[in-house]
């Protein structure tokens, strides 16, 4: 039953991440157009960032979650208070995450830099226990350090994502003030995410791929 539960609920994680960001991508379309209204456009932005919350949680629960359920089918061999620390520190930041969504933290705040850093030493530690499991160091199936990588690759993507968005929040404020450069810039700002969203669905589509192939 447990087994049955981790499964399902890594799966959930998978749906509510790509539904998600497919409800983003859409929503981007009506930010950008500037046919539509400006209260519509800046509603649509509202609506985004909700939506947005969907991938954001999938992203972090993701690992925990894989970790539990290797573990428990025998894929890794490990400790279950390592199991317990990833799901611990996985909630403490997802609680950051949402504090910063709800609370609109701003950026240069404690909670945006600790979400940043969190990112970062979670990509390191992805990127480096796959290519440990590559070299043969820590005798996991392939299927688990390919999709280490994945999962690092996805962190390190949604990072160059909010470069490419830094602004996208002065340029919806510009929109909201009647400014007449506000339509270039949110167009210029989401016409350069798209691809990295669309590189961050193929890398999903990989994972989901080798959960099913499972190459030894």
């Amino acid at each position: 039953m447990a087994d049955a539960l981790l499964l399902l609920l890594h799966v959930l994680i998978l749906v509510y991440w790509l539904g998600g960001d497919l409800g983003a991508f859409v929503a981007s379309f009506l930010i950008a157009n500037p046919a539509n209204d400006r209260a519509a456009r800046l509603g649509a932005a509202r609506l985004l960032g909700d939506v947005d919350m969907a991938p954001r949680t999938a992203l972090i629960l993701a690992f925990p979650t894989g970790f539990a359920l290797a573990a428990a089918r025998g894929w890794v061999a490990v400790d279950l208070v390592w199991i317990a620390v990833s799901c611990v520190a996985s909630l403490i930041w997802l609680f950051v995450a949402w504090r910063i969504h709800l609370y609109h933290a701003a950026p240069g705040s404690s909670l945006r830099q600790i979400d940043l850093g969190l990112r970062w030493v979670v990509a390191a530690g992805l990127g480096a226990g796959g290519v440990a499991g590559l070299a043969g160091v820590m005798g996991w199936p392939l299927f688990v350090n390919l999709k280490l990588l994945i999962l690092a690759g996805c962190v390190l993507t949604g990072l160059f994502v909010r470069r490419l968005t830094a602004d996208l929040g002065p340029a919806l404020g510009a929109l909201a003030a009647g400014q007449t450069d506000a339509d270039t810039r949110i167009a210029r700002s989401l016409a350069a995410t798209r691809p990295a969203v669309l590189f961050i669905w193929l890398l999903l589509l990989a994972a989901a791929l080798l959960g099913l192939w499972k190459p030894q």
